[in-house]
């Protein structure tokens, strides 16, 4: 393994990360604070609990998982894509680098990027809401494999978009709806049961009641059955990458 391959192309990601502050941190610290202001303030004043737990921190949980699930996929598809589209991925490609380092490299920034940018909002939640935390180290768990698993998922897109509008097809048209209808503001119990069996094919809806568990103690899926979805996307991305290269 070539870890100074992996650190050159680590090193070279967080690089451009911290060049555009502005863009990768603050615009989406500042979208979710607005979630927060809106959602926790104005409709947590009309919603009082849902299932025990105040609206405010209910929706935390949702908010970090769109966040992390957004930026990760959109740091990995643009940090693969870019060298392509002007042609700088050849020189990579003629590099002593295996698809792993590479996959390692790019795919590592990426997941650091949308991690920092949770830790960051969840730092911020707690100027807004009222959060506790049941179950910290099973939190950095779920935040942790989200990350690297959607980050492994832009890889892939990043890789197969031919144009800069198909690089923004999947963060912008797909997630957020996902997210949305994946019980990131409510509860799948508290819809009608055709529906809530409908939501049980939404792959998301997995990720946030694992790590809404790892808040609350409460969750629409059991905890060992999140864990297994995630699992399994991440072993989904890495065969397809493997297929790839």
């Amino acid at each position: 393994m070539n870890f100074l391959a992996i650190r050159a192309i680590f090193a070279f990601e967080m690089a451009r990360f911290f060049r555009t502050l502005a863009q990768s941190l603050i615009s989406p610290v500042l979208s979710t604070s607005l979630y927060f202001v809106v959602f926790g303030a104005a409709i947590g004043s009309r919603i009082q609990q849902v299932e025990g737990v105040s609206y405010g921190a209910f929706i935390v949980p949702g908010l970090i998982m769109l966040s992390v699930i957004t930026q990760a996929i959109s740091n990995a598809s643009f940090g693969i894509y870019f060298p392509k589209f002007i042609g700088t991925v050849y020189e990579l490609l003629s590099a002593p680098v295996s698809f792993l380092e590479i996959v390692a490299g790019y795919v590592g920034a990426a997941a650091a990027k949308a991690l920092i940018i949770g830790v960051i909002i969840l730092t911020t939640s707690f100027f807004f809401v009222d959060v506790q935390i049941a179950h910290p180290l099973a939190m950095v768990l779920f935040l942790v494999l989200t990350c690297i698993s959607f980050a492994l998922l832009g890889f892939i897109i990043g890789i197969w978009a031919g144009s800069f509008e198909q690089l923004q097809l999947v963060p912008l048209l797909v997630v957020p709806p996902l997210v949305f209808l994946g019980g990131a503001f409510y509860s799948i119990s508290m819809l009608p049961p055709v529906w809530q069996t409908i939501s049980m094919f939404n792959p998301v809806v997995y990720l946030i009641s694992g790590f809404r568990w790892a808040f609350f103690e409460t969750s629409d899926v059991p905890i060992g059955i999140s864990l297994l979805a995630i699992a399994g996307f991440t072993a989904l991305c890495l065969a397809a990458i493997w297929w790839i290269f």
